[in-house]
């Protein structure tokens, strides 16, 4: 099968995370995918997750790769997200507290819930958090009208 390999540079900012957010959008609908499925908003989730865990936990900037399958039937197939950053510190999935207005501690525990695998990686100087999403596996499919039969 073939693939498509893009990336991103995501300076140190906070505010790259949105930017990052509409390069996934574009990069989905330019290989055909609708930016509005089910499993194009679980990938935008998924980004903004890493993305922030890497810009905000280490105060540089990242990289963040996508890899999609070119194929007529895109969607049927795996999509894997990788953020690369430059801090050696392994990615700790936190339980946030019970406070309902708590803002942090969700990011990987999202990623772990939403993603069929995820995990990471030293790479060169830094690390890789790498996650998969199988749309044909559990969660990601998009549910089928039920078929009535007349007798």
């Amino acid at each position: 099968m073939q693939v498509l390999q893009v990336q991103l540079a995501v300076q140190a900012d906070p505010a790259e995370v949105g930017r990052a957010r509409k390069w996934v959008r574009a990069r989905l609908a330019g290989n055909g995918l609708d930016p509005d499925a089910p499993v194009a908003e679980t990938l935008v989730l998924v980004v903004s997750e890493l993305v922030t865990n890497a810009v905000v936990h280490t105060g540089s900037p990242a990289v963040l790769r996508l890899t999609l399958p070119v194929v007529a039937d895109a969607v049927a197939s795996t999509v894997r997200v990788e953020v690369a950053d430059s801090s050696h510190a392994a990615p700790a999935p936190r339980r946030a507290g019970c406070d309902e207005d708590a803002t942090n501690g969700r990011g990987l525990e999202l990623v772990e819930l939403l993603c069929d695998r995820w995990g990471w990686y030293p790479d060169g100087s830094g690390k890789r958090v790498w996650c998969e999403i199988d749309p044909t596996a559990g969660i990601h499919v998009e549910r089928q009208e039920p078929v009535a039969f007349v007798l």
